[in-house]
């Protein structure tokens, strides 16, 4: 391990993969390499993780994710309305995890790859190493381009006239007709970053061949959205794919062929490839911890995985990744109302028909906690007055993470309305992710 933190700290080009599905693990192994790395060089890192849904570090996670999902899935037999259909949860212990970088919330599993690239300030550009991943992609995916949001994506139209071909270099334009309206371009990765003054860090995930698909789409539709104003970042929402046209049963395979495509752009756009290891390297002739270096350390290629939690500053980036504190304190102020008011004049959706007509619902929450809320359930001016009053002590600093069922935390103050306060928990509960 101290051989692998002197090589981290010396070598100009360096190149990981990691061994382990731990996206806590992956994520601080991550970390380190930005913190401890040489201003000078740059790191290929590449890892997949167990199945889970990823925000980004500005992103409130009762906005972006349906978080009942995640955490009651197929045993309890929930179910949610998705483009029409009622489904269940495909999986089991999908984990919630909020990441350092900015952007929008993704979803992991065995089916796709992620790439992280870490380079100097001054050399970087957004599209520099979505274009080298797009070349990994066109390997066997002829479609692949990055668009001006420097996500990457296939287009699905038809093949252009040959005389409009582009020269097979760009990156960001391909053979088919890119804007079809019926047959709109499939996002296969998005990209997210940590700029520093120093240091840069790009990273994505690509959908090879997830057999998920079709499903993700769950996770990601919280049903708060009409009733939630947000400060922070919101996912931009697009049309999903998979690089591989069919999804396969074991991805293994395919995934460690893309590995070493991107490494080998990777190594030929940083011109290591001249030392040979790059291509003869395989996942399986290399163990956990083993790492390979030239004579003058100007390079290492190695394998990391689970012994690396051992490394204090990785173990120290776990802890902190898997923290109530993090995942949800870190949240951007938000408010969560029933009806429209001076702060969201939106229109809302209708409510359950359980919802109590005269009810209004306000909860303003700041860092995951409650910081002021009105909830009142009568019509009378004095007596919902009164009711907020009742409501705001009960709720007022508590964390929204911590609570499991609002009907324990709002039942105390029910003054002869206890079916009132129940269908009002029930309606939080919805919204929040709690249970039904």
């Amino acid at each position: 391990m101290q051989s692998w933190k002197a090589l981290v700290q010396a070598s100009k080009y360096q190149i990981y993969v990691s061994r382990s599905l731990d996206p806590f693990l992956n994520l601080s192994i991550e970390h380190y390499l930005l913190q401890k790395s040489p201003p000078s060089s740059t790191i290929l890192f590449l890892y997949v993780n167990r199945p889970c849904v990823v925000i980004g570090r500005n992103q409130n996670p009762w906005l972006e994710v349906d978080l009942h999902s995640l955490r009651e899935p197929r045993a309890s037999g929930y179910t949610r309305q998705v483009d029409g259909e009622f489904c269940a949860p495909p999986w089991e212990n999908v984990q919630l995890v909020r990441r350092r970088s900015g952007g929008g919330t993704v979803f992991h599993d065995e089916g796709n790859v992620n790439y992280c690239v870490i380079c100097p300030t001054a050399n970087f550009t957004r599209d520099k190493h979505a274009e080298m991943v797009t070349m990994a992609i066109r390997e066997v995916n002829i479609r692949a381009r990055v668009t001006e949001r420097h996500d990457i994506v296939l287009d699905q139209g038809s093949v252009l006239e040959e005389k409009d071909w582009p020269d097979p270099a760009d990156m960001h334009r391909t053979i088919f007709h890119p804007n079809s309206e019926k047959n709109p371009p499939l996002k296969v990765s998005g990209s997210a970053y940590k700029i520093t003054r120093q240091r840069s860090l790009h990273h994505g995930t690509c959908l090879l061949a997830s057999a998920k698909l079709p499903r993700i789409s769950q996770y990601l539709r919280s049903p708060s959205p009409p009733f939630i104003r947000a400060r922070g970042v919101e996912s931009v929402r697009s049309p999903i794919g998979n690089v591989h046209s069919e999804p396969k049963t074991s991805t293994m395979r395919f995934n460690q062929s893309f590995q070493m495509q991107v490494m080998t752009t990777f190594a030929e756009l940083y011109g290591v490839e001249r030392s040979g290891h790059i291509s003869s390297f395989r996942e399986r002739e290399l163990s956990e911890g083993e790492m390979r270096s030239d004579a003058d350390g100007e390079w290492t290629i190695g394998c990391v995985g689970e012994t690396f939690e051992n490394v204090d500053e990785v173990q120290k980036g776990i802890k902190e990744l898997q923290s109530s504190q993090w995942l949800y304190g870190q949240t951007p102020q938000f408010t969560l109302s029933s009806h429209a008011n001076e702060e969201d004049k939106r229109e809302r959706p209708s409510l359950p028909k359980n919802f109590p007509p005269s009810a209004r619902v306000y909860l303003k929450i700041r860092s995951g906690a409650i910081d002021s809320s009105r909830i009142s359930i009568s019509s009378d001016g004095d007596s919902a007055n009164a009711e907020k009053e009742m409501f705001d002590q009960v709720l007022k600093a508590k964390n929204i993470h911590d609570i499991d069922d609002f009907n324990n935390v709002l039942s105390p103050v029910q003054h002869g309305a206890t079916t009132e306060v129940s269908n009002i928990s029930k309606w939080l509960n919805t919204m929040l992710g709690k249970r039904s």
